[in-house]
């Protein structure tokens, strides 16, 4: 235990390390004491113990529970992962200071205010996890750490981007549009294949049938003669 302060015989001992923040109120019938400018390190059990001189009895004990309150401090924000589309993003805020221990909260802010899903690590950090972004994942976030002596906020603005063809992928569609290329190329020579087997076929039948027709034509005449003899 550190001693504090000390009345004895008419003359008051302070700690070393309270010089100047701690005084006695209402001495001598009073042992109230007065702690100035309250530091973290000032919370903690204090114990008054009086005794009456010459008096030989117990000393009177009382002891009392000092709690230092402390506003949170500003939190880190910061943001890890893939922010191409279909990518993932951890989004963390912890906190220093705080007392009682801050309330920690992620929403986005923009275009208007969400809350998220937190997942606390430990009493000063936590951290979102936001899986498949896409485009609607762009916007403003914002962590509050928040206890009965205010609250303080850092922000987070994550922009989600679409990345171009892999070079892979760009190669495959160009095979794949020459293959159709060709398929196509080979499907329009078979037509006019078809198409001029198709004329030069008639034409030789209608060839065919001219000739039929002029040995009729020619042929005809003999076979009359024959006809009256």
């Amino acid at each position: 235990p550190i001693q504090v302060i000390v009345y004895d015989y008419g003359q008051v001992i302070e700690d070393p390390s309270l010089v100047g923040r701690v005084a006695f109120t209402g001495l001598p019938l009073s042992a109230d004491i007065v702690l100035n400018y309250t530091r973290l390190s000032d919370a903690g059990t204090y114990r008054c113990m009086v005794n009456n001189l010459p008096e030989k009895a117990d000393p009177g004990i009382g002891e009392l529970e000092l709690s230092v309150l402390e506003p949170p401090s500003l939190p880190d924000c910061k943001w890890d992962g893939d922010t191409n589309l279909g990518g993932s993003v951890l989004l963390s805020c912890s906190v220093a200071e705080g007392v009682p221990t801050p309330d920690i909260r992620w929403e986005k802010v923009n275009p208007e205010e969400i809350p998220l899903p937190i997942n606390m690590e430990g009493d000063f950090s936590g951290s979102v996890q936001i899986v498949n972004v896409s485009s609607q994942t762009s916007g403003l976030y914002r962590c509050s750490a928040t206890n009965i002596l205010g609250t303080e906020n850092c922000y987070v603005n994550l922009a989600i981007y679409s990345t171009p063809d892999s070079p892979s992928g760009l190669l495959q569609a160009v095979l794949l549009t020459m293959a159709m290329s060709l398929v196509l190329l080979a499907l329009l020579g078979l037509i006019l294949w078809l198409h001029r087997t198709g004329q030069d076929g008639r034409w030789r039948q209608r060839k065919s049938e001219e000739e039929e027709c002029y040995n009729e034509i020619r042929y005809t005449p003999s076979l009359m003669k024959r006809s009256f003899v």
